[in-house]
């Protein structure tokens, strides 16, 4: 049988194509179905939590999910980071090895993966599931930002019901950075600058948001000046400036880039 007559048959059936230690998440609410018409795909590994190989060849990385990071080069694993994976592997076995496949507007990445949102035979996008069930960040990198609004709010239950990595709360403040990486951090605003550069909004401990001169047009600037003195939470990728031969005088030491405005959110 193929893949898109299983997608139909789902919708009657429901949780049936989902082993029973899965059945009340496929109960749950259903964030972004998919859409009319994707490529059915066969996939040959699951690589790990947001990023499996294809038995075509192709990698493909997964939109809108960070998942955490296995150990690699001597690292532990990070939390979650097998439970990830191995969830993911279950919803592939569970389609049968088959997925439905939508690439993003940008095809890919700077390694060369191939960026798309995924869906089981169920019609359920499988970077809203491992995000509902706590295993895995949302974020939005423009231009791939279609669904950002239904992965937040899968990410939101799961923030909400404490799973997975939400169990502890992950988000740490600017004088808890001590490397580069995926980080959730909440700091107050000190600054906000709009140059060349794009805008630049400092939060007090030597972090600084940059949004992008291209990227603007995205975020409301009212909103953005609101954040003035306010305690925010951002979500990105932080560099550590002080790796590059030493900061200019002034200089934050932490910079993170903001691609999409739901990586930027004031909570006082």
């Amino acid at each position: 049988m193929g893949f898109y007559p299983l997608l139909k048959k789902a919708s009657l059936v429901g949780a049936f194509f989902v082993p029973g230690i899965w059945l009340a998440t496929a109960q749950a609410e259903v964030f972004c179905p998919a859409p009319a018409s994707m490529v059915e795909v066969s996939v040959q590994r699951v690589v790990d939590g947001d990023t499996v190989r294809l038995k075509d060849g192709r990698s493909v990385r997964m939109i809108g999910l960070n998942a955490p990071e296995t150990g690699k080069k001597g690292r532990t694993d990070e939390p979650f980071a097998v439970a990830a994976r191995q969830r993911l592997q279950a919803l592939v076995q569970a389609s049968g090895g088959r997925v439905g496949l939508v690439p993003g507007r940008e095809g890919k990445d700077h390694y060369g993966r191939t960026l798309a949102h995924l869906y089981g035979a169920n019609g359920e996008n499988l970077e809203a599931q491992l995000l509902a069930e706590g295993l895995g960040f949302q974020v939005g990198v423009a231009p791939n930002v279609d669904l950002v609004a239904c992965q937040q709010a899968a990410e939101n239950s799961a923030r909400q019901a404490r799973l997975g990595l939400w169990r502890q709360s992950p988000v740490q403040t600017v004088a808890q950075l001590e490397r580069s990486g995926f980080a959730l951090v909440t700091g107050r605003v000190s600054k906000i600058e709009r140059n060349r550069g794009g805008i630049w909004i400092e939060l007090q401990g030597s972090l600084v948001l940059r949004i992008a001169p291209d990227l603007v047009s995205r975020f409301d600037a009212a909103l953005l000046e609101g954040l003035q003195g306010r305690i925010t939470e951002a979500r990105g990728w932080v560099q550590d400036r002080s790796r590059r031969g030493g900061l200019k005088k002034g200089q934050s030491r932490w910079l993170l880039p903001l691609t999409d405005p739901g990586m930027l959110k004031s909570t006082s």
